[in-house]
């Protein structure tokens, strides 16, 4: 078969598969802080970012043989990731419900927001946010609130003991703390 009737793929097919998945029925949960964040960055690639390297591939295009220009192709290559990343967070913060954890201020009950420390049956002691999906930072402490860890702790108040299966088996875990920010504070 000539190559002029092979389908070549850039990519793009993927991009429902870098989507982490919702439960059935579920809600794309955000912070205010966490939606300001991701529409911060798809307005800098849309407004900054693509035009630089249009116009960048547009030279290159000027400059002849297109199959050895380094520019050329490194540039294509580039617009077709921003490409990707702008519909990514478009359909993201599209389907985004804002919930902001300052209204559960001074409550002692887990929900979307709450910092939690608790502590396991060796009594070590943890602490994690819990965040939305697209907004965690793992190095920071913060989980997705649809982790197991998180699922097991969600509406748990200070005191509690809930069960979590972890990959070593089924584990106590006890809620010591449960904070939320103040209204009013990033």
């Amino acid at each position: 078969m000539s190559k002029a009737f092979t389908k070549e793929s850039d990519g793009d097919e993927d991009d429902d598969l870098a989507l982490p998945p919702l439960p059935p029925g579920g809600r794309n949960y955000m912070t205010p802080q966490g939606y300001a964040r991701l529409r911060t960055e798809l307005l800098q690639l849309i407004d900054e970012e693509r035009p630089k390297t249009v116009e960048v591939v547009s030279w290159a295009a000027k400059n002849g043989d297109r199959s050895e220009n380094g520019d050329y192709l490194y540039g294509k290559k580039r617009l077709r990731e921003i490409d990707r990343r702008i519909r990514f967070l478009t359909k993201r913060l599209d389907i985004a419900e804002v919930a902001d954890p300052s209204a559960h201020f001074g409550k002692d009950q887990v929900f979307f927001g709450a910092t939690v420390t608790y502590a396991d049956a060796q009594g070590d002691e943890h602490t994690i946010t819990i965040k939305g999906i697209d907004e965690v930072d793992n190095l920071q402490g913060e989980v997705s609130w649809i982790a197991p860890i998180a699922r097991a702790l969600l509406k748990a108040r200070e005191g509690d003991e809930v069960q979590f299966m972890s990959p070593g088996g089924l584990q106590v875990l006890e809620v010591l703390e449960v904070r939320y920010p103040e209204p009013g504070q990033a």
